[in-house]
């Protein structure tokens, strides 16, 4: 039986990530080859990272060795193809609505995400996803206005 726990974590740090870093670089200024390059780094280096770190604190509550490979690949997995789902919202749209573009995707994935959650815990959906929606809204005001600043302090 499919278990959430096997990409909660993941998705949703790609889901978050990924909108908060098209979102900051946009409001910077950034052209698509920087926006696309971020994408790219964060599901693949920061992505393996991760997902090292997550092994090595599955290792340290000594989970069962195949139980933490598991969930470690499939981390990975969920972050590199939910990261990558983002770069071709750089390339279709025009560069003035992609990040409004990848919002809307991010809240879509991030939605799913929970409510699949919600679901599985047997708990009442729409607060969990609100909870989740704002957390996700400040971390993307957050980007968004260092993104700003950054954008008028090299300009």
């Amino acid at each position: 039986m499919f278990k959430t726990s096997k990409i909660s974590y993941g998705g949703t740090a790609a889901v978050v990530t990924s909108t908060a870093l098209i979102s900051g670089l946009s409001a910077a200024g950034a052209t698509r080859a920087v926006i696309v390059c971020a994408l790219l780094i964060a599901a693949f280096a920061d992505n393996l990272a991760d997902a090292l770190s997550v092994h090595i604190f599955q290792e340290s509550e000594q989970l069962d060795k195949k139980d933490a490979l598991t969930g470690t690949i499939t981390n990975f997995l969920t972050r590199l193809l939910l990261c990558i789902s983002f770069a071709p919202l750089v390339g279709l749209f025009p560069l003035s609505h992609v990040a409004k573009a990848a919002i809307v995707w991010g809240m879509l994935l991030l939605a799913i995400l929970t409510y699949l959650v919600a679901r599985e815990r047997k708990v009442n959906v729409l607060p969990e996803v609100l909870k989740h929606m704002v957390v996700a809204f400040v971390v993307i005001t957050m980007s968004i206005t260092i993104g700003h600043w950054i954008g008028v302090l090299f300009s």
